[in-house]
Parts: structure tokens; C-alpha cells; sequence
């Protein structure tokens, strides 16, 4: 697989906006049904970047025409009023996508909270039923997360770009989360890649990542990822997000980057997504694509 002169960039930004023009087109032909995708977003305590987070949702829910819930709860919250209203929610028709913003305070088990939601509204895919739906293959009826799906989305787009049918490339994952890596593992795998999940403790680490046609970095290490990892051609897809120092920028001050180096990398790969402005930027659209997709089966039972 020849490296080309620059790696073609996924414009998250651009590919985001293409996911919202097909839910918003889908959006109407379920309105002309009678039926309107409800997303309700829980919010429990202060903490500002959970509120802007909210805010952004509830914003891209209304621009979509979306009903649109948010719930803001006090820090104070029990875990049994949360679940209360969870259950609510659970059981309100008008609602078909129910999410609760992590992190929770400490007083609160996120398990318990996301096993509460039921399985067809988790519109984050992270209850164990939909975990459960995608390790079996069951992807028309799993919800899958919004970063892994977003990333699929990308990774789909460079492969148009490039030419290439994901079938038979291979395709490595550093990183083993269950919000990412082993969910996104699971996609790659249903569409006849042949997939390596690798991750700390993996031996000779470089040369695995070397192999890979699909690189996809989502460790949460600041740009462990180097150029001379990167097999020439390849699709690289950075999850990762991470603050670091830039004194460069002024004194205490910070910037953004992935688990990648990025430059190095893109000196290499045949497409690469930026941080920022990469695969954050699909995570929004793709819960909205989730919200649709709900409501659409709720609509057919």
C-alpha cells in the first residue's frame, strides 16, 4: 500500500454535517408518519463542561426538530430519585432516546444508572444488552456508541477516498475500552476486517501497529502514537483527546492534541483525522443518528 504525498484529512466537521443533513431528511419522513424522535438528557450536579455538553445536544436535538427533554438535577441527587425518573422516562412514548451525562457524582453508579435506561432508548449504546447485540453480530438491532459509530463513519469515507474495501484489510486498535476500543473492534470485525485489539501491555506494540491497513489509536496517551508506527497508506483514526502544556502559546497556557503525532503520521498515512476537529465531532451527530433510529423502531412495533 503506496503512502501518498499528503494524507487526505477527515474533516470531522464536514462529515458530521453530512450525518445531520440524513438524519434531519429522516426526521421528516417519520414527522409525516406523526411521529417526532424525543431525546431526553439527564444532567445531575454543575459541573461546566457536563452543562455545555448538555447545552450542545439539546441544541442539535431542536435544530433537527427533535423533541428535546433535559432534566437538571442537584449534585445531591439520591441514586433512587435518579432512577425514578429514569424509569419515567423509560416509559414516556413521547421519549425515545434517554441518556444520562457521565461523569455522575461520586454518590452515583453509573452502571446501575445506564443499566436503568432501557435497552432500546440508550441511545449512548452503553447499556450490557446493546454491548451484548453488537459482540453478536446483532447490529440492526443494537445501538452502538456514538464515538465507535462516528468512527466507522470516517473510516467508511477514507475507503471511499481511497479507493479501498474495508474486506480483508487488517485493521489494529490500541486501546481496549468498552466505550471504544472494543466496540469499535467489534464493527471493523463484522465488516471482514481481521482485527487486533493491542494496548499497554502489548508485546513489540510498534511493529503490531505497523501491520495495521486501519490504524485506530484510543489509548488516552498524549501522541504515543509515532509517525514511524504507521504503515504507508494507512488509515489512521485518533480517538484520543488530551490537554497538554503550551508554553509556546504563553505562560500556563494549553492546547489539544491526540494520541497520535499527528504530523509525523500524516507524513505517512493515506488519510488522518485531525485533533481537534476529528472524531469529536461526529459523537454529537451520531447520537442524534441513534435518537432517529429509535424512534423509527418505535414507530415499527
Amino acid at each position: 500500500m503506496a503512502a501518498s504525498s499528503a494524507a487526505f484529512v477527515l474533516d470531522g466537521k464536514a462529515i458530521a454535517e453530512e450525518v445531520l443533513a440524513r438524519v434531519a431528511a429522516g426526521t421528516r419522513r417519520l414527522e409525516a408518519r406523526g411521529v417526532k424522535p424525543g431525546l431526553a438528557v439527564v444532567l445531575v450536579g454543575s459541573d461546566p463542561a457536563s452543562q455545555s455538553y448538555v447545552a450542545g445536544k439539546g441544541r442539535a436535538a431542536l435544530a433537527l426538530g427533535f423533541h428535546s427533554a433535559q432534566h437538571t438535577l442537584p449534585a445531591e441527587t439520591s441514586e433512587a430519585e435518579l432512577l425514578g425518573l429514569i424509569a419515567a422516562l423509560n416509559a414516556d412514548p413521547a421519549i425515545h432516546g434517554v441518556l444520562a451525562q457521565l461523569p455522575l457524582p461520586r454518590h452515583l453508579s453509573p452502571a446501575r444508572v445506564v443499566e436503568a435506561i432501557a435497552p432500546e432508548k440508550d441511545v449512548d449504546g452503553l447499556h450490557p444488552v446493546n454491548a451484548g447485540l453488537l459482540a453478536t453480530g446483532a447490529l440492526e438491532r443494537a445501538i452502538v456508541p456514538c464515538t465507535p459509530a462516528g468512527a466507522m463513519v470516517m473510516i467508511d469515507k477514507a475507503c471511499d477516498k481511497l479507493g479501498r474495501k474495508l474486506d480483508g484489510l487488517e485493521a489494529v486498535i490500541v486501546g481496549r475500552s468498552n466505550l471504544v476500543g472494543k466496540p469499535i473492534a467489534q464493527l471493523l470485525l463484522a465488516r471482514n476486517c481481521t482485527v487486533t485489539i493491542a494496548h499497554s501491555r502489548t508485546r513489540e506494540l510498534e511493529a503490531v501497529a505497523r501491520r495495521a491497513d486501519v490504524l485506530v489509536a484510543a489509548v488516552g496517551k498524549p501522541e504515543m502514537v509515532r509517525g514511524d508506527w504507521i504503515k504507508p497508506g494507512a488509515i489512521v483514526i485518533d480517538v484520543g483527546i488530551n490537554r497538554v502544556a503550551a508554553p509556546e502559546k504563553g505562560e500556563g497556557k494549553t492546547r489539544l492534541v491526540g494520541d497520535v503525532a499527528y504530523a509525523e503520521a500524516a507524513a505517512r498515512a493515506g488519510a488522518i483525522t485531525p485533533v481537534p476537529g476529528g472524531v469529536g465531532r461526529m459523537t454529537v451527530a451520531m447520537l442524534m443518528a441513534n435518537t432517529l433510529a429509535a424512534a423509527e423502531r418505535a414507530a415499527r412495533a
